[in-house]
C-alpha cells in the first residue's frame, strides 16, 4: 500500500473562526477520496491547504511524500488542481488554455503538443479545440479545466466540487472521466462535493466533514451500514407520542426530526404492518410512511441531527452574523 496523501492535526484558524480543526487521515495511491459536507464545512480550505495555496495554522501533511510547507514547489509539481472558480482565459481557444499551462510547467514543446492532443480526445473537446472558450458550455469548460489539470501528469488531482451547478446529464458525463482516471491513469483523486449522489458513486472512501471536523470516514457502504438497517420514515403531526409507541427491541435507532419520525431497522418491511398497527391502535395520525435503503443523506443526518441542507442554510446564516458583527 502506497500512501499518496498523509494528513496529520491539519488546522486553519481565520481569526477567531476554526475552519479546519485538527483533521487527520491517508489516501493511498490510486483511491478517490471523497470530503462531503456542507458548504462552509471545511471543505475547499483543506483542498487549499493540501494544494499550497493556504498555509495551515498547525498540523502537517504530505502529498507523494512531500511536505506542504517545507516544499511547496514540489508540491505544485506533483498536483494538478480544479477549483470552484473557472481559471480559464475565455478569450483563447481551448488548445490555447493547454499550451499555455504547458509552458507554464516548462515541458518540452513535442511532449506538450502530444499530451494535449490526448487529453483533448480524452475529454472529447477535439473538435472544438480551435473555438474560444466563451463560447463552451459549463460541461464543456469543466472537461477542459480537467484535461489541464492532467497536461503535466501529476500523481495527484484535486477536485472542488468539479460538477457544482451542472445538469445531471453532464455531471454523470464528468463523473465517466473521474473514474477512468483513477482506474486507467491510477491517478490519486481527491474531491470536495455536497452532492450525496456524487460521493456515493465516485468515492472509494469518504470523510463527512462538519464544522472543520471530520466525524465519520469509511467506504459508502459501510458508513450506510452503521445506522443499522433500513430507513423508515414517519410523517405525523404527533411525533412525540411516535417515540414512546414504537419502542421495541428490533428498532436500532428512532430520531425526531421535524415533524418525522426516522427509524433505523432490519428488514423493515416485515414489520411495517406492526408499526403501522401500533399507531393506529393510539389513534396517530399518519401523514405518510416510507421505507428505504440507507442512504449517505440518512448517514449524515445521523450524525450530525442534520441534513446538509439545513447545514447550508445555519452557515449562511453564521456566516452573515459574522459579516455584521464584523462591521459593528
Amino acid at each position: 500500500m502506497t500512501i499518496a496523501i498523509h494528513v496529520k492535526d491539519l488546522t486553519r484558524r481565520f481569526g477567531d473562526l476554526v475552519a479546519v480543526d485538527q483533521i487527520s487521515f491517508d489516501i493511498e495511491q490510486g483511491e478517490i477520496f471523497g470530503l462531503l459536507g456542507p458548504n462552509g464545512a471545511g471543505k475547499t480550505t483543506t483542498l487549499s491547504m493540501l494544494s499550497t495555496t493556504l498555509e495551515p495554522t498547525s498540523g502537517t501533511a504530505t502529498v507523494m511524500g512531500i511536505d506542504i510547507s517545507k516544499d511547496q514547489d514540489g508540491v505544485r509539481k506533483a498536483i494538478g488542481i480544479v477549483f470552484q472558480d473557472q481559471s480559464l482565459d475565455e478569450e483563447l481557444t481551448a488548445w490555447e488554455n493547454m499550451d499555455f499551462h504547458g509552458r507554464l510547467y516548462r515541458i518540452p514543446k513535442e511532449i506538450r503538443l502530444q499530451r494535449i492532443d490526448e487529453l483533448l480526445k480524452l475529454v472529447e473537446l477535439t473538435d472544438r479545440r480551435k473555438d474560444i472558450v466563451k463560447t463552451f458550455s459549463g460541461g464543456m469548460r469543466r472537461r477542459l479545466e480537467i484535461a489541464r489539470g492532467l497536461l503535466h501528469h501529476p500523481a495527484v488531482l484535486f477536485l472542488d466540487e468539479p460538477t457544482l451547478g451542472l445538469d445531471p446529464q453532464t455531471r454523470n458525463h464528468l463523473w465517466e472521466y473521474i473514474e477512468t482516471l483513477a482506474r486507467e491513469k491510477n491517478i490519486t483523486i481527491i474531491l470536495t462535493t455536497h452532492y450525496m449522489e456524487e460521493a456515493d458513486r465516485l468515492c472509494n472512501r469518504i470523510a463527512i466533514i462538519d464544522h472543520g471536523k471530520i466525524i465519520a470516514l469509511d467506504t459508502p457502504a459501510r458508513l450506510k451500514d452503521s445506522i443499522g438497517g433500513d430507513v423508515v420514515t414517519i410523517q405525523s403531526t404527533d411525533t412525540a407520542r411516535i417515540t414512546t409507541v414504537l419502542a421495541a427491541p428490533w428498532i436500532n435507532r428512532m430520531e425526531t426530526h421535524d415533524s418525522e419520525v426516522i427509524l433505523s431497522l432490519k428488514n423493515a418491511e416485515q414489520h411495517l404492518s406492526t408499526i403501522v398497527t401500533r399507531l393506529n391502535e393510539e389513534k396517530i395520525p399518519i401523514t405518510s410512511i416510507s421505507v428505504h435503503k440507507p442512504t449517505l443523506e440518512d448517514v449524515f443526518l445521523s450524525f450530525t441531527g442534520k441534513t446538509i441542507r439545513e447545514q447550508d442554510m445555519n452557515k449562511r446564516d453564521s456566516m452573515r452574523m459574522h459579516f455584521r458583527m464584523m462591521r459593528h
